[in-house]
C-alpha cells in the first residue's frame, strides 16, 4: 500500500467506510481503506441490529429521513438477504402513552407511503385481544391495541464484513488494526497519512489524491489532527442492549414500545435469545470501549418489567450485553433522543473530507453522496474515467442467492447439504444465514479438513468457520472472531467460554504468537466477556471474573 498513489483513501472500516470503498472502487477509483481497530469494531457491531426506516423520526417530522432510509431498507435486504431478514414489529399502545390508536394508524400509513413499503408488508391495526394473541407477555392493563408493521433485522457486523469483502473483490486494498497516527500535507493540501500497524508497531505512509474520514466516533479526533474541528462537531451518545435467554424471556414477537419517560425501546427475539434496548445517554468516556453501567442495566430491566410484568426479570437474568456510540451532529439544547440522525459532510481547507452522523440503514446512499463529491473534485483536477454509482442493485459478498424471493429455497437446499456432511439442522441453518452464497467455501473446508479439526479439538463447523474467517475475513485476534465474525459473545456467550481455549491455541500456532502476545489477546477476549456481563461500576469480589 506504500507504493501507489490511490485515487481515494478511506479512514474507518465501519459500515460507512466499507460502503464508500465499495462504491468508489466499483466505479473505477483506485481505493484503499484502513481501520485502527477491527472492521466494524466501533458503532457498526454495536447497533440495535435493525435496518429500520426510523419510525420515530416521524415524531420529529423528519419526513425526508424516513423516506430515504425507508427505501434503502429494501435495497439493503435485496442485496444481502442472508444477513437481513424482514421482522414483523408490534407497536402496542396504551391509555396515556405516547401513541394512540389514531396517531399510530396514521403514522404507520404515512410510514408505508414514505418508505415505499410493498403491499404484503403494509401495516395492520390490531384490537387489544389481537395484540395479546400476538404477544401474550405484554402488559394487559390499559392496552388499547397495536400497530403491526415490518422492520428488517440484520447482523450489523456481518453486513459490514460482507460489504468489505465485496469491495475487496473489486480490488480495494483494506487493512484492519492499522491506525492513522498523523496526516501528511504538501503545500497545505492533504496528500497522505502515516499509519501504524497495531500488531507489529511498524509505520507506513499511504498516499492518495483524496482522503475521506469515515471514522465514526473518532471523526472529530481526525478533524483535530487536520486543524479543522470547527463549526459543527460530534456529540456522542451511548446505547446499551441487554440479552436474555429465551427460557427466561420467551418473547414470540418483536415489540417496539415506549417507556414511562417517553423513550422508545425494542425487544427482539433472535436465535433462542431475546435482546432489548436501547438507552440514549451523553457519553464522554473511553471511545474505544463503551460499556454498560449498573444504571443502564437497571433502566432496561425496569423498562422490560414495566411492559412484560409477568416475567419479573432481575439483573442476574442478563446473559450478555453490548454498548455502542452514536456519533451525532451536535445540536444545542437538544436531548440525546431528539438529536437528528442526518449525516453531514465537511470539507476542510486542506481538502480533508469528513462524513459524520447518519444511520446503518442509509449507509449505501451516504457512500454514493461521498463518492459523487470525490469524483467531482477529481474531475475538476483534470479528470478521472469513472462510471456512475453501481451499488443499488449490487449483491454484497454472500448475497448471490437469487434475491430475497429465492433465499428460502436456497436455505433449504444448503441445510440439506449440510446435514449430509453431518451437521445438525440448526448448525447448517446458522452457517447458511451467516455466509449466504459463501457457504460452499465453508462446506469445502468441512469436507477437506475434518481430521485437522479433530486434531485441534474443535467441532468441524467451528474449525471451518475459524479458518474461513482467518483466510477470507482478516480475523487476526480471538475477539475479531468471537465478537464480530460470529456475534457469539452477544448471542452465544457460553459457546465462547467452551471453545475459546481451542480457538486461541490454534490461532497462536498459526500466527506464531509470542507468549506475551497470546496473553494479551487472551486478556482482551476475557475483558470482552467480562464487560458483556458485569457493569463497569459494579464491584466484583476478588478472584471472581
Amino acid at each position: 500500500m506504500e507504493d501507489p498513489v490511490y485515487d481515494l483513501l478511506v479512514i474507518g472500516g465501519g459500515i460507512t467506510g466499507a460502503g464508500i470503498a465499495l462504491d468508489a472502487q466499483s466505479r473505477g477509483l483506485k481505493t484503499a481503506l484502513v481501520d485502527m481497530q477491527d472492521f466494524a469494531q466501533g458503532t457498526s457491531s454495536r447497533s440495535t441490529k435493525l435496518v429500520h426506516g426510523g419510525l420515530r423520526y416521524l415524531k420529529q417530522l423528519e419526513f425526508k429521513v424516513v423516506a430515504e432510509v425507508g427505501k434503502e431498507r429494501a435495497i439493503v435486504y435485496e442485496n444481502g438477504p442472508h444477513v437481513t431478514t424482514p421482522e414483523w414489529m408490534l407497536l402496542p399502545f396504551y391509555q396515556g402513552g405516547t401513541f394512540g390508536s389514531f396517531s399510530t394508524s396514521i403514522g404507520l400509513r404515512v410510514y408505508d407511503f414514505l418508505a415505499g413499503v410493498k403491499k404484503s408488508e403494509r401495516r395492520t391495526m390490531f384490537s387489544p385481544a389481537e395484540t395479546l394473541a400476538k404477544e401474550p407477555l405484554l402488559k394487559e392493563k390499559n392496552l388499547k391495541g397495536g400497530g403491526y408493521y415490518v422492520e428488517y433485522r440484520t447482523d450489523d457486523a456481518r453486513l459490514t464484513i460482507e460489504v468489505m469483502k465485496k469491495a475487496i473483490s473489486f480490488g480495494v486494498h483494506a487493512v484492519n488494526h492499522a491506525k492513522v497516527e498523523s496526516l501528511v500535507y504538501d503545500n497545505g493540501r492533504i496528500v497522505g497519512v502515516q499509519v501504524v500497524d497495531q500488531l507489529t508497531g511498524e509505520t507506513h505512509q499511504i498516499r492518495a489524491k483524496r482522503i475521506v474520514n469515515a471514522a465514526g466516533p473518532w471523526v472529530d479526533t481526525l478533524r483535530e489532527k487536520d486543524g479543522s474541528k470547527q463549526g459543527k462537531t460530534l456529540r456522542l451518545t451511548k446505547g446499551v442492549h441487554l440479552v436474555f435467554d429465551s427460557s427466561r424471556f420467551p418473547l414470540r414477537q418483536a415489540i417496539y414500545f415506549d417507556t414511562p419517560d417517553g423513550r422508545m425501546v425494542f425487544a427482539i427475539p433472535r436465535d433462542g435469545k431475546t435482546y432489548i434496548g436501547t438507552t440514549d445517554t451523553n457519553y464522554k468516556e473511553d471511545i474505544a470501549r463503551p460499556v454498560m453501567t449498573s444504571e443502564d442495566r437497571t433502566y432496561i430491566v425496569r423498562a422490560a418489567n414495566e411492559m412484560f410484568p409477568s416475567l419479573k426479570l432481575t439483573e442476574q437474568d442478563v446473559e450478555s450485553s453490548w454498548a455502542g456510540l452514536r456519533p451525532l451532529i451536535h445540536q444545542e439544547g437538544k436531548d440525546p433522543s431528539e438529536i437528528s440522525r442526518k449525516d453531514e459532510i465537511f470539507v476542510s481547507n486542506t481538502g480533508f473530507i469528513s462524513i459524520a452522523g447518519g444511520k446503518l440503514t442509509g449507509y449505501r446512499k451516504m457512500a454514493e453522496t461521498v463518492v459523487n463529491l470525490v469524483v467531482s473534485q477529481l474531475q475538476a483536477d483534470g479528470g478521472v474515467n469513472v462510471s456512475g454509482c453501481q451499488t443499488k442493485t449490487m449483491t454484497i459478498s454472500g448475497g448471490d442467492v437469487g434475491g430475497s424471493a429465492r433465499f428460502p429455497a436456497f436455505l433449504e437446499s444448503k441445510v440439506a447439504e449440510g446435514k449430509k456432511l453431518g451437521l445438525s439442522t440448526d448448525e447448517a441453518k446458522v452457517l447458511t444465514h451467516r455466509y449466504g452464497s459463501n457457504i460452499d467455501a465453508i462446506y469445502k473446508l468441512i469436507k477437506s479438513r475434518k481430521a485437522e479439526a479433530e486434531a485441534n479439538k474443535m467441532p468441524v463447523s467451528l474449525f471451518a468457520s475459524l479458518v474461513y474467517s482467518i483466510e477470507q475475513e482478516m480475523t487476526l485476534k480471538p475477539s475479531d472472531f468471537f465478537v464480530r465474525r460470529t456475534g457469539a459473545v452477544f448471542f452465544n456467550i457460553d459457546w465462547v467460554r467452551t471453545w475459546k481455549e481451542a480457538v486461541i491455541t490454534y490461532m497462536a500456532a498459526r500466527f506464531k504468537w509470542s507468549e506475551d502476545k497470546r496473553q494479551a489477546y487472551t486478556q482482551e477476549l476475557e475483558r470482552d466477556l467480562h464487560d458483556a456481563v458485569v457493569p463497569i461500576d459494579e464491584k466484583v469480589p476478588a478472584g471472581v471474573r
